[in-house]
């Protein structure tokens, strides 16, 4: 008993063509989830080395009100490199996290959770890392420019609180 099976020399330049898309096509969606996976990983590890507590806004907001602080809001995304790299380069800072545990406090929101829709929709974010800092009654007082760089960071924090008093 034999099989008929069509070799390459009888197949259409059609199927040819379209079983090349289909593997590119799988390929490329394999490698999009693989990355955001390994993106994801990487981001949790630079969140988990900065130390710092993770919170609700809603609990932040509170925090805020009972120690009459300013709210630092940082609007990332999980598979984000910039984010990434504000995490490990200026949030992992001891002296980056020691004011902002003296004037502020800190919370991440991260992008794909509910929070983040509501937080980008309320606040008209655009992109990632963004940083507000935020009244006790959830206002927006500024957003602070990105830096990547430890102390002009803390130079930025210091005119925000010093702007408050």
């Amino acid at each position: 008993m034999s099989i008929n099976k069509p070799n390459d020399q009888t197949r259409s330049p059609v199927r040819k063509v379209l079983d090349i898309c289909g593997i590119i096509i799988l390929i490329s969606v394999m490698g999009y989830y693989s990355n955001k996976t390994v993106q994801g990983y990487l981001g949790q590890q630079a969140i988990d080395a900065t130390g710092l507590e993770s919170i609700t806004l809603e609990e932040a907001l509170q925090v805020a009100k009972h120690s009459n602080k300013l709210v630092l809001a940082d609007m990332s995304a999980i598979w984000c490199p910039a984010c990434r790299k504000l995490d490990e380069q200026v949030f992992s800072n001891e002296r980056v996290k020691t004011q902002l545990k003296q004037d502020f406090v800190y919370v991440r929101i991260e992008y794909e959770s509910p929070e983040g829709k509501s937080f980008m929709q309320n606040y008209q974010v655009t992109g990632f890392p963004t940083l507000l800092v935020l009244n006790t009654k959830a206002e927006k007082l500024i957003q602070l420019p990105i830096d990547y760089e430890p102390l002009p960071f803390l130079a930025t924090l210091e005119k925000v609180v010093n702007s408050r008093r």
